[in-house]
């Protein structure tokens, strides 16, 4: 999905070549619910922006390991066998990594009172190249 960026944010999909950045400024300064910054064959990295009160959305992907850095902002991670039953859950807070393997139902709920900056790297890629959501639906 290619869409424009929130405020008129010039975002790049950097994938498919070598790229440096400082991913934790990058994250803080992303306003978009989802924006690929990198997208290789192998693996990619979204920025996420969930607003208050928000989450991710119950999930799972079938075939792809996932990755998520918490940079600012509280969180209820939860994980499950199946999507009616999330049992597993744990608060997190900036500096907390989650690992979601493949088949793992999973969520990502902002509890705190700001804006929850993450990112999250999948493997292998998920979204399509240069995906850009300005919000969750």
């Amino acid at each position: 999905m290619n869409t424009m960026p929130c405020d008129n944010d010039s975002v790049t999909d950097y994938g498919r070549k070598p790229y440096v950045t400082n991913i934790n400024v990058q994250a803080i300064r992303n306003r978009n619910y989802r924006t690929a910054l990198w997208t290789g064959e192998n693996l990619q990295l979204t920025l996420m922006s969930i607003p208050v009160g928000s989450d991710i959305g119950v999930e799972m992907h079938e075939d792809t390991d996932q990755f998520i850095r918490i940079v600012n902002g509280r969180a209820m991670v939860q994980f499950g066998d199946c999507r009616e039953d999330l049992k597993n859950a744990q608060r997190v807070d900036g500096n907390y990594a989650v690992f979601v393997p493949a088949g793992t139902w999973h969520n990502i709920v902002n509890i705190g009172n700001t804006p929850l900056k993450l990112y999250s790297i999948y493997a292998p890629p998920h979204h399509p190249f240069g995906t850009i959501q300005k919000c969750k639906s």
